[in-house]
């Protein structure tokens, strides 16, 4: 099973944990988060990063999952990256997190890319009716 770590503004990680345990009706396994505040130093909040990679690592990897690409909790997360060890998506979402949770008994680069697709296909406008989503 691969580990999942959410790095993100805020409660943001907090509330996605907390709504996939309601869609997947259980409370997940090896799944955290690391809140980033804007006074937060990316040098300091490093090595409590490290720990939790450490500690949510059950031999097969883990998927750190950031907000947005380019801000501090991405550039925290990608500097956790490890290739085979240690990926790094972001844009995190609800279903990407669902999906990364369906997966995560794959191989961590598998997991990664189904999390990966889910996140894009979850996304989408929606009209008049669900039928007509498109």
């Amino acid at each position: 099973m691969i580990g999942i770590l959410i790095i993100s503004h805020g409660n943001l990680g907090d509330s996605l944990i907390h709504c996939a345990n309601h869609v997947m009706g259980k409370k997940t396994q090896h799944l955290s988060h690391l809140s980033i505040t804007i006074q937060d130093d990316p040098d300091i909040v490093m090595p409590k990063a490290l720990e939790l990679v450490s500690q949510l690592d059950c031999g097969n990897g883990v998927l750190v999952l950031s907000d947005i690409c380019g801000a501090t909790p991405c550039n925290i997360a990608s500097r956790l990256v490890s290739p085979g060890k240690v990926e790094c998506l972001a844009g995190a979402n609800l279903p990407m997190l669902v999906r990364a949770l369906t997966y995560r008994n794959e191989p961590l680069s598998v997991a990664g890319e189904k999390a990966l697709i889910g996140g894009r296909e979850g996304v989408m406008r929606i009209y008049s009716g669900l039928h007509n989503a498109v």
